[in-house]
């Protein structure tokens, strides 16, 4: 796992104003990556987490996370938003980045939960999320995130 999260998975400037487009986008990229097979079925993945209880965090940051028989493989996407999106958050500022896990069903729990648990420790790190939010290069991204979710 040398590097989980490759720079083709992060996607600059994505024009979503508000979460459903935000999960719509994920989804989409998603299929087109090969981490799934079927967008609309990952879309109710999402949305149903969602559902459950918000994954928008704290400082401009989300972590929306699905688990489905529609995912093939384990990934994780990031997505930096062109401007504010309209998310539910624990401190009700707006979303600029979201950090998307998708875990197939048959993945064992551990990996989702393992995952969950690397990114919101990054996201406790003040410094790693400004740097994220300023930060407007893919590779510098992903290799930022690698070395979070390799610790």
């Amino acid at each position: 796992m040398s590097e989980f999260l490759d720079a083709s998975h992060v996607f600059l400037d994505t024009p979503a104003t508000n979460v459903d487009e935000a999960l719509e986008f994920i989804s989409e990229k998603a299929v087109e990556l090969g981490l799934a097979d079927d967008k609309q079925a990952t879309l109710d993945a999402f949305k149903a987490r969602e559902a459950e209880g918000t994954t928008g965090m704290m400082e401009g940051f989300a972590i929306p996370h699905a688990k489905s028989a529609s995912i093939k493989k384990v990934g994780v996407l990031v997505v930096k938003f062109s401007g504010d999106v309209e998310w539910e958050t624990m401190d009700k500022k707006p979303i600029r980045v979201a950090i998307a896990l998708l875990v197939p069903d048959g993945e064992v729990p551990a990996t989702h939960l393992q995952l969950l648990s690397k990114v919101a420790v990054m996201l406790m790190d003040e410094s790693f999320r400004s740097a994220t939010i300023a930060d407007n290069d893919a590779a510098s991204i992903s290799d930022r995130i690698n070395d979070g979710l390799l610790k």
